[in-house]
């Protein structure tokens, strides 16, 4: 018999989102603050957590060495199934995709000619988004995903119901059922060891930093400064500028509190280039939705008329007279 995974930390109490902590950071490095006793009004933030500010992760997908160290933290620290499905021969990849049970997953694109005489390998370490407007948010029955004092997005496992319907409004197929709970599961940007001052496992266990953890203000500061490097090299060597972030800015969703330093179109990744909110779809099936019911009121109208038309007409069929112009006598 196979351990239940483990519910995710949103499933206790203090999930619930609470206003922006008054504590003050003590002097450490980035990405690994801690705070003082929490100010007056902020009793519920734990004391010694992260201050209650935005923050997230940069992936530098240009350091990723494929490594899937990120993977087996994710798991051994949120009790996850550690099991792969059957090897597809075509790649090195071996969990193919996130879903209730691989809340990171290292993706391995391959750009070889066909005479492999030249090509590089592409890697990145993919994860839960924490979209700034997040469709599996809007569309949550039960109020089971919920957006913590982190600007994270995360699903309570004991209030999740299985409707599936965050699945379908994710437009970057991050949330599937989890086999074992039969609930809603993905990552949670580690929610209770930012409520301990401690940085998510994944970015911890990465060996080249290509996941950076810490404050977004901080992160996009970061990124910007390495796009530029990038860009300036690749300039100096005579190659086309193509370094650029993905979700770094509001105008995908709002922002990503995960974003990804990219360096080819984001369909290579598997990323939707214009991903989109349910909500966005509401005109346009408001619209259809207007449109049928006026046509089927309109044929019910002419249908209704027609059959009005044939009873006058075999009444006067009847009585002997002659059927008034436009009626047919009804066989």
């Amino acid at each position: 018999m196979r351990p239940l995974a483990q519910a995710t930390p949103a499933a206790t109490p203090a999930a619930t989102p609470i206003a922006r902590s008054g504590a003050t950071p003590v002097a450490t490095p980035t990405g690994s603050a801690q705070t003082s006793e929490p100010a007056s009004g902020t009793a519920l933030t734990p004391p010694g957590a992260f201050p209650a500010q935005p923050m997230g992760f940069y992936t530098d997908t240009t350091v990723c060495i494929g490594c899937k160290a990120c993977e087996v933290a994710c798991k051994n620290w949120n009790g996850l199934q550690g099991e792969v499905g059957p090897l597809t021969g075509d790649s090195y990849d071996n969990t193919v995709a996130l879903n209730g049970e691989n809340w990171r997953h290292v993706k391995f694109i391959e750009q070889f000619s066909a005479d492999r005489a030249g090509g590089r390998w592409l890697m990145m370490s993919d994860v839960c988004k924490h979209c700034v407007h997040a469709g599996c948010l809007e569309v949550c029955p039960t109020g089971a995903i919920i957006r913590t004092e982190y600007d994270t997005v995360v699903i309570q496992a004991d209030v999740c119901n299985g409707c599936r319907d965050c699945i379908a409004a994710c437009p970057f197929g991050v949330i599937e059922i989890n086999p074992v709970s039969d609930t809603a599961m993905k990552c949670t940007l580690c929610y209770d060891r930012l409520q301990n001052g401690l940085e998510p496992a994944c970015s911890k266990a990465c060996p080249t930093k290509s996941i950076n953890f810490g404050p977004l203000d901080e992160l996009h500061q970061m990124a910007n400064a390495r796009v530029q490097q990038l860009n300036a090299q690749a300039q100096t060597a005579s190659q086309p500028q193509q370094a650029y972030l993905y979700g770094g800015d509001p105008s995908l969703l709002g922002g990503l509190n995960s974003f990804y330093l990219l360096v080819d179109r984001p369909e290579v990744y598997g990323l939707p280039p214009e991903p989109k909110l349910p909500s966005k779809n509401i005109p346009a099936a408001s619209a259809l939705g207007a449109g049928g019911a006026l046509g089927l009121a309109v044929l019910g109208a002419v249908s209704f008329r027609k059959r009005r038309m044939d009873e006058f007409a075999a009444t006067r069929a009847a009585e002997g007279e002659e059927p008034a112009a436009g009626e047919e006598v009804a066989r």
